[in-house]
């Protein structure tokens, strides 16, 4: 293309050993080419810019100091690693990104020895890292081999629990391990919390900073039995100044702040810590997410996730849709919903713009509370408002949600808390691939007792759904919807109070009935139009409730067709599963229903575009046409025929 970036020092880079025929003045331009190549591959793609584009010259000095893959570099949740990628070997194929069987848009193990831990949510490399450092010290066999193990974590996802629980484990170790702050103050969304406060205040004194360095470099100069008192001083200095680091008190070696964007600082520094560090030791960098591309720096989100984008103007190429987004319907509801109820309030954990509670912290901000990156304590906090008498709605992706589910079981579900569960991003997403898939929360849910779970058909049906979780006082209650957009329909004033644990009847046929969980409806639908041709007409059911179930319309639907069918946007395990075990306890299959239930397939599918994705589980109209067909019969006949 012309209009590439050029890259003369970045073209001769094969893979990271090839960094060490570069001088340090030559790194530094070499940076600015991956800069601008980082840019130029996501704005062809679409994906996550802002993160990579704050770490660029960190990558290029890790790369040049570390062996790699030997030393193992793990990015934590792994939104900034293109930059790593164009320099392990995988710059040719970045214009795969996030797409069908091209690179993952995160580190993955079995894409390439340079990632060797696969991520995608946060605060997990520290654990992982130690268990590098301990397996290489108990001579663990490993590929590639054994040597450092270095973490690289954002200030975000350090305020995370597994993040404190690893530092306390290494400290405790004392193994070589070498973890990397990467401080932005931005990760997703402004990152909250005591500890970003405490990280801003260890940089906010530039004198303080300009004492320290003045006092590192002088006493470099003196005999050697002056040394230890002028280094006393200088921890005096400190200690007056910043009162001693928290990272200290957990057994970690502590460097920094230093400029994440100067490799004049981070290249001896890095040196150093690898030629002398014996134990723990953390290096915390400052950095600006988006740095150097303006479109990215003055974005709210720093540029975070990005569509294809023209690369002068930083615009967006995004089709526009007539049909309203899930996410933003459900925080339109929700806002109708509090504005008639004070007691409504709403929990995110860091996630505010990616759930639509952005737009509910600007109308009710004492309402609103992004708990950083901590899911568990984001749901138990949750479960403290509902005891406390708030409605308050804990609205989390699918896969996030996981990572809380301990307390949605014995902080939540067994005390019988009122907590209202919003579930985004339910089902299969698209490009961020198998770890933001939405595949279990209807299973790890639905069976929890006095838990009531409902999937929104459609985007009206979501409304209807904020309305029915608002007025849920009897326990915990859930709802589930896919990212993008709806399908369109028309949408009620306000919602209405749905009766928990009843269905609605969609159309009604013979021989055959579809009963739909969730947002395949619109590929049910679709498939009955191309079986009418075939003289076919199902019977159509919307379930709306996992748990409770509408035992009447079941068994009237087993009652009254030779086969029944279901279909869900989850794992087995869930909806169908409960459907089964209620047809069996009520000896419907001793009566010669045939019946069938459509899930997800039991593997982890790759990122591609959601229709391909759903291709791939075979849940498609063309798919659900086919099992309709060879329930019935039909299939055999055609092949006879």
């Amino acid at each position: 293309m012309s209009d590439r970036p050029s890259t003369p020092l970045l073209d001769r880079v094969r893979n990271p050993s090839d960094l060490s025929q570069f001088s340090d003045a030559e790194l530094e331009r070499l940076a600015g080419e991956l800069r601008a190549e980082t840019i130029s591959a996501v704005s062809e793609t679409g994906g996550h810019l802002g993160a990579g584009l704050g770490v660029v010259e960190l990558t290029v000095a890790l790369h040049a100091v570390f062996d790699a893959p030997r030393d193992k570099i793990i990015w934590d949740v792994s939104h900034q690693c293109y930059p790593h990628k164009i320099l392990t070997g995988r710059r040719d194929r970045m214009s795969t990104l996030r797409q069908k069987d091209g690179l993952s848009g995160f580190t993955k193990r079995s894409e390439s020895p340079y990632d060797p831990f696969g991520a995608a949510h946060s605060s997990t490399s520290i654990s992982a890292a130690l268990g590098f450092a301990v397996a290489r010290d108990l001579g663990g066999a490993c590929d590639t081999g054994h040597g450092d193990a270095i973490a690289v974590i954002g200030d975000g996802a350090m305020s995370a629990g597994m993040a404190f629980e690893a530092l306390n484990n290494a400290g405790h170790l004392g193994k070589r391990l070498i973890v990397i702050l990467n401080d932005n103050e931005m990760s997703i969304a402004p990152p909250t919390g005591a500890l970003s406060s405490y990280l801003s205040r260890l940089y906010a004194e530039a004198p303080f900073q300009d004492l320290k360095a003045a006092v590192k470099g002088a006493a470099s100069f003196l005999p050697p039995p002056f040394r230890e008192g002028a280094k006393r001083a200088k921890e005096m200095l400190k200690g007056m100044a910043v009162g001693g680091t928290l990272f200290e008190e957990l057994g970690f070696s502590y460097l920094g702040p230093l400029d994440g964007h100067d490799l004049h600082q981070l290249l001896p520094v890095l040196r150093t810590v690898r030629q002398r560090a014996t134990g723990p030791i953390l290096i915390h960098c400052i950095t600006k997410k988006g740095k150097g591309y303006d479109p990215a720096e003055h974005a709210p989100d720093k540029g975070h996730a990005r569509g294809k984008f023209d690369v002068v103007t930083g615009q967006q190429k995004k089709a526009k849709s007539n049909a309203p987004a899930y996410t933003r319907v459900f925080a339109e509801a929700l806002m109708q919903q509090a504005a008639e109820d004070s007691r409504i309030c709403a929990v995110t954990a860091a996630m505010p713009d990616g759930t639509g509670l952005d737009l509910f912290a600007e109308r009710y901000p004492s309402r609103c509370f992004d708990v950083g990156i901590a899911e568990q304590h984001g749901v138990t906090f949750a479960a403290g408002l509902a005891a406390g008498g708030m409605r308050p709605f804990c609205a989390m992706y699918s896969t996030f949600l996981q990572r809380g589910y301990d307390q949605v079981v014995h902080d939540v579900a067994i005390q019988r808390l009122p907590v209202r569960f919003a579930i985004d991003r339910a089902g299969l997403v698209g490009a961020d691939g198998a770890t933001h898939a939405g595949s279990f929360d209807v299973a790890f849910l639905a069976n929890l007792p006095g838990f009531v779970v409902m999937a929104a058909a459609d985007e009206a049906e979501l409304k209807h759904m904020v309305a029915t979780a608002a007025a849920h006082d009897e326990g915990p209650i859930a709802f589930r919807y896919p990212r993008g957009e709806g399908r369109g329909v028309e949408m009620p004033e306000r919602g209405e109070v749905l009766e928990i644990g009843k269905g609605r009847m969609i159309c009604r046929g013979k021989g055959v009935a579809i009963l739909s969980f969730g947002t395949r409806l619109g590929e049910v639908l679709a498939a009955c139009e191309a079986l009418e041709a075939r003289g076919i007409s199902p019977t159509v059911a919307d379930a709306r409730f996992a748990k409770p179930l509408d035992r009447e319309l079941i068994l009237r639907l087993a009652r009254d067709h030779d086969a029944l069918i279901t279909i869900e946007e989850g794992a087995v395990g869930g909806f169908g599963s409960h459907v089964a075990q209620l047809l069996a306890d009520e000896g419907v299959f001793d009566r010669g229903l045939k019946y069938r239930s459509m899930v997800l397939p039991d593997i982890f599918i790759d990122q591609a575009s959601p229709a391909d994705m759903y291709a791939v589980a075979g849940m498609n109209a063309k798919d659900i046409e086919a099992r309709v067909l060879s329930v019935l019969g039909v299939e055999v006949m055609d092949k006879r025929a």
